[in-house]
């Protein structure tokens, strides 16, 4: 009888412990029998076997699910963590609730990034502060993690986070340079200062090395331009650089021009994409008829063309020219290579219905906005005036 007595209250603690935490009362240990740590026996010995890896934590599963989590969303994504004997997913529901975030939008961050609820609520709090100090209100940091929760709960480094705001304004950059770069390419403020002070290092170096002027500006124009340059590495961004040089024949004073402009936008690639594009486009152009100095002042205008695919920039250029355009046109006005082949496709087949001479009006007409293209077309087909 006293087994029994004995089993019912041991029974009756281990839900009381279980439903505490749920409530986010008690923050308890527990071990892979689902039995609180403290009423387990002694931890086995150094000679024993290894037990194996603990199993996914049964009340955790229970209390992910009452929030409407996406379980199997989360253990394909960090496993880990649904084996973690101590989380704070009630802790986490709450604060992001205080801060505007729905029931919906609580679930997806933390099924998509299961490791956000190993966050204390002081570290929540600080790292809230800091962002605050970046974007005018609470709803637009739960709109950013209702995105991409990983750019929020990625790094657990406050202090690093804090150092590396500290450290980019000083290079000049504002308010609105930092809130782009969060939303963009957040993994810049979980790298180490160190990582980040070794890239404008070396953009400086580029700089002087070059003739630069002002090297100390140099690296806000790039990164300004670029948002991903911090996150890539020295070696892929001097590599880059090189090819640009070699490919293009280019001098000190027109590749410093080229990296302070709009060649800035390219130095992420990776290289032999940079490399492959490079070639398959001054293949296609040659064989358009273009020469080399062609070639290069085409990039050099318009560096974004080298993020084009091969494939891709091959079927929009056969549509340009199809559709009655030269390529002497599209040398002057690159920018039309900014859409896609069904946009110019379509604009193609407006503007041949309505009669619309390129060769007299020029192609400018195809890189305008959506509104203006529309408002342009509704023009040209209305009836003639008496």
């Amino acid at each position: 009888m006293a087994a029994v007595s004995g089993f019912r209250a041991l029974l009756s603690l281990h839900r009381s412990v279980t439903l505490q935490r749920f409530l986010g009362l008690v923050p308890v240990q527990l071990t892979s029998t689902g039995l609180p740590r403290r009423l387990c026996s002694a931890p086995t010995k150094s000679n024993e076997p290894k037990p194996p890896v603990n199993p996914e934590n049964e009340s955790l599963l229970e209390n992910l699910n009452l929030l409407g989590v996406d379980v199997k969303m989360a253990r394909q994504r960090q496993p880990g963590v649904l084996r973690k004997a101590f989380t704070n997913e009630q802790g986490l529901a709450q604060f992001l609730q205080g801060k505007g975030a729905s029931r919906k939008v609580i679930a997806g961050i933390i099924s998509r990034y299961p490791r956000a609820i190993t966050r204390s609520i002081e570290h929540l709090e600080q790292r809230w502060e800091l962002w605050r100090n970046i974007f005018k209100t609470d709803s637009e940091i739960v709109s950013i993690l209702d995105r991409s929760p990983e750019s929020f709960f990625r790094s657990s480094d406050n202090g690093n986070l804090e150092k590396n705001i500290a450290f980019l304004t000083s290079l000049g950059l504002n308010t609105k340079d930092l809130h782009r770069l969060l939303t963009t390419a957040p993994r810049t403020f979980s790298n180490s200062l160190e990582l980040n002070r070794q890239m404008v290092e070396f953009l400086e170096d580029i700089c002087a090395t070059l003739g630069g002027k002002n090297p100390e500006q140099f690296p806000k124009a790039v990164i300004s331009r670029n948002l991903y340059i911090l996150i890539r590495s020295t070696k892929r961004v001097k590599t880059n650089i090189d090819i640009l040089r070699a490919s293009l024949k280019l001098s000190d004073s027109e590749l410093l021009a080229l990296l302070q402009g709009p060649g800035a936008e390219i130095l992420d690639l990776s290289n032999e994409y940079l490399k492959k594009n490079f070639n398959s486009l001054q293949q296609k152009m040659v064989s358009l008829g273009c020469r080399n100095a062609d070639i290069k002042n085409l990039i050099i205008s318009y560096p974004m063309v080298l993020y084009i695919g091969p494939d891709t920039l091959s079927s929009k250029l056969d549509c340009l020219l199809k559709g009655g355009i030269t390529v002497k046109q599209i040398m002057e006005k690159p920018k039309v290579l900014d859409y896609s082949t069904q946009n110019i496709r379509g604009r193609l087949e407006e503007l041949q219905r309505v009669g619309y001479d390129f060769q007299k009006n020029g192609i400018n007409i195809l890189d305008s906005s959506r509104k203006r293209f529309d408002a342009k077309i509704e023009k040209l087909a209305a009836p003639p005036d008496d």
